[in-house]
């Protein structure tokens, strides 16, 4: 079937195979790259590059039928050199963009494309890996480390380590922390350091800030082999402004809403998709597939999502659709054929929708009227418990519904319980600084925080360095501070971690059951003068842990504590033994 033809449709979801630049020969055998590109309304289209001294007038595009899409042969062209393409509008300007398809690109402030032999760059070794990966809807333990690249570890000059280099570091330490899965910040290329990735420019090209598409391939296959899965924050809501890139593509909006009501996010500066135009549909969801298939990517967290699902948000006059609702319609239904399609091709991928509203369905499958997201971010939890651990000890029975309400909805949806990035910039503090009292007091009370997290029904991610409670907050431009480790306090509390994280892995009662009240029982919710919570989590097997959770510095020696059956309990972890500088 003509491949042209699906991706006027809407229906190409591979179409990074027929678009962007491919090494090719000429009819006499003379190697160099075959050029595709979607400028519907360009006057002409060249390209330029280091293989004609970057000359618009030398190497001509033709167009494909009406197709909107141009293409030709570059003889001579040869792998990592630099190109863009040259569009005349129908005003004359020249515009030079970069390649919407390109697999590599230049690193900031460069804004070149780089000419890239993608397929046979690396040599996989996680067959058997891959070969056993679960549905993504298979229960088990799910223990996420979020991270970002460039700020986890650093040289002692300064410099980021590329992705090979952190690789065995990264992996390592994972197995020994007792995380699962590590979900990457954004790795896709984009050209402001500050946006942590969110602005994304080359949704086919990891960035070169770290090094080439073989080496993320390795990072992976390596994490793989470790039995680590692997999540990308991939952002579908929207782009940057940047002339070089998507914006006013052809002179005209093209992957953008020309309606600005629409296609405008004026709180952050970007450009909304046209969600409504085939040709953008089979952009985006050949972006999700190129990861999942070429990258062997264990799941997409997608960013924003609340963003895609209404036309009224954080745009001020937005009109509402023709139903009279504020709904986005054409976004919602591109996300139910983009995790429907996802599902059926690559059951094993985590779908992960960072969504804040109480929009229905965001986990119920597609066919059942559902998004078909697979798992969805508890922004709700994360509020409420961050807003509940920062209230002064004496006043948290006030707040006391802030930690029950979270039940009254737990398993609506299937959730991941994060404590994210976004919680620990911008002056909100780390999560040590949101403590109350005294030095004691707040890794008393973090370490509670954790254990509640843990225990809790749903899927875990923490973002890195919360392991072992830094003062300052994450800084993109400089590594986590891993000197903190040398104090006792912070050693101890990342011994905790390591410690709570595998007792989460290990014992099923914490995740076997956790979407019903099959898996949770409360024997304690409202002791709200003493901030006292108790409850049990099992297992189908049979398998009790109880959980007792002491919200004040207040302690007790005769505290009844109720059971869900007669029997012998052990004490397998406390959170104020004097081994995590508790008080014992």
């Amino acid at each position: 079937m003509n491949q042209a033809w699906l991706f006027n449709r809407g229906e190409n979801y591979q179409s990074y195979k027929m678009l962007g630049a491919r090494p090719h020969q000429s009819p006499e055998g003379n190697p160099g790259y075959r050029f595709a590109v979607w400028a519907p309304r360009a006057a002409a289209v060249s390209v330029v590059g280091d293989f004609n001294g970057w000359d618009p007038q030398v190497d001509h595009l033709q167009a494909y039928g009406t197709t909107g899409i141009w293409h030709g042969f570059v003889e001579g062209a040869l792998d990592w050199q630099h190109y863009k393409y040259a569009i005349r509008t129908s005003s004359g300007r020249i515009l030079l963009k970069a390649d919407p398809f390109a697999r590599h690109a230049e690193t900031r402030p460069g804004t070149a494309s780089i000419l890239y032999q993608a397929d046979h760059d690396y040599q996989w070794t996680d067959h058997e890996f891959m070969a056993s990966r679960p549905d993504a809807l298979q229960e088990g333990p799910l223990n996420i480390y979020e991270l970002h690249l460039g700020s986890w570890r650093r040289y002692a000059d300064g410099h980021v380590y590329n992705y090979r280099d952190i690789a065995r570091q990264l992996a390592d330490y994972c197995l020994v922390m007792g995380y699962n899965a590590v979900e990457l910040m954004p790795v896709m290329e984009y050209p402001l350091d500050a946006s942590w990735g969110y602005q994304v420019t080359g949704y086919f090209a990891p960035t070169s800030r770290y090094g080439t598409p073989a080496d993320l391939k390795y990072l992976i296959d390596l994490l793989h082999g470790a039995g680590i899965r692997v999540i990308l924050d991939w952002v579908p809501s929207h782009f940057p402004r940047d002339e070089f890139a998507l914006a006013r593509f052809d002179g005209q909006p093209l992957f953008e809403d020309p309606d600005s009501r629409r296609g405008e996010h004026q709180d952050w500066g970007t450009l909304v998709f046209n969600y409504g135009l085939s040709e953008v549909r089979s952009f985006l969801l050949s972006s999700a597939w190129y990861w999942l298939d070429e990258f062997h990517v264990d799941g997409l967290r997608v960013d924003a999502v609340s963003s895609m699902l209404y036309l009224d948000f954080g745009r001020p006059g937005a009109q509402p659709n023709q139903e009279g609702t504020f709904e986005h319609l054409e976004a919602i239904e591109f996300l139910k054929k983009m995790n429907g399609l996802l599902r059926r091709h690559f059951p094993h991928c985590i779908l992960a929708a960072e969504e804040s509203t109480p929009y229905p369905g965001i986990t119920l499958p597609v066919e059942e009227g559902g998004l078909g997201f697979t798992h969805k971010w508890n922004m709700g939890w994360m509020n409420d418990t961050l807003a509940y651990m920062e209230t002064d000890y004496h006043a948290r029975g006030q707040v006391h519904e802030k930690i029950t309400f979270s039940m009254t909805y737990a398993f609506s949806e299937n959730f991941i319980l994060p404590f994210s990035h976004d919680e620990v910039v911008h002056g909100k503090k780390t999560l040590l600084g949101r403590m109350p009292g005294d030095y004691w007091r707040q890794f008393a009370s973090l370490r509670t925080c954790y254990m509640y997290q843990m225990s809790q029904p749903g899927a875990k991610l923490n973002f890195m360095g919360n392991e072992f409670a830094p003062y300052l907050e994450w800084r993109y431009y400089e590594e986590l501070e891993w000197f903190m480790l040398a104090y006792p306090r912070h050693g101890q509390m990342h011994e905790f971690v390591r410690k709570l994280n595998h007792l989460y892995l290990r014992h099923p009662a914490l995740w076997d059951l956790e979407r019903s009240w099959e898996g949770f029982q409360w024997l304690q919710a409202d002791d709200r003068d003493r901030s006292i919570f108790i409850y049990a989590r099992k297992a189908q097997a049979g398998d009790t842990m109880l959980v007792v959770l002491n919200m004040t510095p207040a302690s007790y020696n005769d505290y009844p504590i109720p059971v869900p059956a007669a029997g012998r309990y052990r004490l397998i972890l406390n959170s104020d033994s004097d081994q995590y500088g508790g008080s014992g």
